[in-house]
């Protein structure tokens, strides 16, 4: 078992430089950008000190509005060698989301692209704070956004009132390294450095706070669990505001000393094509991001045979899914991540030497210094192995609370220092962890309690299914019915009792969903995972029409 580590994130990156200096450490393949560690370490740097420069001090927050481009790595490891806490903004948001984040994070620097995909991310700021206009860069008095000083754009565009990120560069000269130093020096690992804001799959995101302490310690666990050394590649194509790019991805890689290579804006032919130039070991993504990519006409054209590893995770990995990404895209020793934003995010998870059933049917066993159990919801008492109740986790992992919410946070972690995931899951004699569902997913149908999961693994196993989803609507008679959103595979057709009759004899007969409807996609969240409180908002509002 590892022991624990008590450094910060810039520690990790030092370190790392002075063991691999002339080693890639990020490639962005699209564009030919490669950084040694040395290299990357410097930029690091570089970027510390610029920030610094700004009057930056220790503990003040910076958000960051971008896709995956390569100043949001620098920025990563840059904060944690100065101490400012990251921000992470969802990519997906829009002014009233940008807006209640910035103000409940108390930002005082925003840092953000210019556009993407089609929503002009600078518009959007203007529409926020209109002072921004008149103001000189770095001196912003906003009505709405009282804590915002600095915007700062990565681009080559001039705006009113923001900083350009070059310009902003080039003040790296003023702050001597000996100051820089100082800075590190005034570091703790137990320093939050890190806000997540969760993806709000549920209600209003909440700040949770992470440390050097958890996001180190659970990429370095996560390496282990997927055997990483120098030698892999990691072709990271999820985003990076959220835990599954800049923990299971940056930090997990640069704790083996091997390469990153991310993706700026997830592509499924992009991401092939890049695994296959770089020679990518291992590759992440959410279910439905394997989905696209094996589905892809030309998918046999690509050349996946340096692939060895990655991790799955964001959301349920139906097994059918993993048996072909195991077998078409040769990734034998895919892992499965399971785990919260409030947990560093991973809990639990696979090793690569598990036996295949166990790969494809648990979510694995609880990482090095962690510890897992299932009680009973309404006791609170532990239950026997195999028996379903609440997933509680206890460990480094476990955040230091939500941001400015000390009423959400008693609610999530207990007084023993257990966090409740509100995640149904069994746990067998071994240890090996099943997520049966969420305790708010759960639909009770006249009193039977029916696990969305189930019927999702279940239609997953017809040939004509692409993706399904299981929601709870609201019913007179037995309170709530089985509803299905079903996405059919290119070119298949078929019809509502077509899939009552697949189920029929197959499983009981409360749980064969009561309305089934054919959909071309689902509301997601930028990370990729599936919103089903909006499939019920659709039901609801008749907006999906039987």
């Amino acid at each position: 078992m590892a022991d624990l580590v008590y450094k910060t994130i810039g520690q990790l990156l030092e370190e790392q430089a002075e063991k691999y200096p002339d080693k890639e450490a990020v490639v962005y393949s699209d564009r030919d950008l490669r950084l040694t560690y040395k290299e990357f370490n410097e930029w690091s740097d570089q970027v510390a000190k610029a920030l610094i420069a700004l009057g930056i001090e220790k503990g003040d927050h910076i958000a960051v509005w971008t896709s995956n481009v390569p100043e949001w790595v620098a920025l990563q490891f840059a904060t944690g060698k100065m101490g400012a806490p990251l921000v992470t903004v969802n990519t997906n948001y829009r002014a009233a989301e940008l807006e209640y984040l910035l103000k409940q994070s108390d930002s005082q620097t925003l840092v953000l692209i210019e556009q993407y995909k089609d929503h002009r991310y600078i518009d959007t700021l203007y529409e926020i704070c209109p002072e921004l206009k008149n103001s000189r860069p770095g001196e912003l008095k906003s009505k709405r956004l009282p804590m915002l000083k600095n915007v700062i754009l990565i681009g080559d565009s001039q705006y009113d009132g923001v900083y350009n990120w070059n310009d902003v560069i080039q003040l790296a000269d003023q702050v001597s390294d000996e100051e820089l130093e100082k800075r590190k020096a005034s570091l703790h690992y137990n320093d939050v450095i890190n806000l997540q804001y969760t993806s709000g799959t549920t209600g209003f995101p909440k700040g949770v706070m992470l440390t050097h302490f958890n996001i180190v310690n659970n990429g370095i666990n996560i390496a282990e669990c997927m055997k990483l050394t120098p030698e892999d590649r990691l072709c990271i194509p999820v985003p990076f505001f959220h835990c599954f790019g800049c923990v299971i991805g940056t930090m997990a890689i640069v704790s083996a000393g091997g390469t990153m290579v991310p993706i700026q804006e997830y592509n499924p032919v992009e991401v092939l094509k890049t695994v296959e130039k770089e020679k990518c070991t291992a590759l992440h993504g959410v279910p439905t991001m394997f989905i696209s990519e094996l589905n892809l006409p030309n998918f046999d054209e690509f050349d996946l045979s340096s692939l060895r590893t990655g991790v799955m995770a964001g959301s349920n990995c139906p097994e059918e899914l993993m048996k072909k990404v195991i077998h078409k895209m040769n990734m034998k020793d895919i892992t499965i991540c399971y785990g919260q934003t409030e947990s560093s995010p991973v809990i639990t998870q696979t090793r690569t030497d598990d036996p295949f059933e166990l790969k494809v049917s648990t979510v694995g066993r609880a990482l090095p210094n962690v510890e897992v159990k299932i009680i009973d919801p309404k006791t609170g008492e532990e239950v026997p192995p195999n028996t379903q109740g609440e997933l509680c986790t206890r460990g480094y992992h476990v955040m230091k609370g939500y941001y400015n919410n000390p009423d959400a946070t008693k609610e999530a972690i207990d007084e023993d220092g257990w966090l409740h995931t509100g995640d149904l899951a069994t746990m067998d004699e071994n240890g090996y962890v099943r997520i049966t569902g969420r305790l708010k997913d759960m639909i009770i149908r006249g009193g039977e309690n029916i696990y969305p999961r189930e019927i999702e693994e279940f239609l997953y196993k017809n040939p004509k299914i692409y993706d399904v989803q299981i929601v709870g609507v609201p019913d007179e008679k037995y309170g709530e019915e089985v509803a299905a959103f079903i996405i059919l595979k290119q070119g298949e057709t078929a019809t509502e009792e077509e899939i009552r009759e697949f189920c029929e004899g197959k499983i009981s007969k409360h749980k064969i969903p009561k309305y089934i409807f054919f959909v071309d996609k689902y509301p997601m969240t930028a990370s990729g995972k599936i919103q089903k409180y909006k499939l019920k908002e659709q039901f609801t509002s008749k907006l999906v029409h039987k």
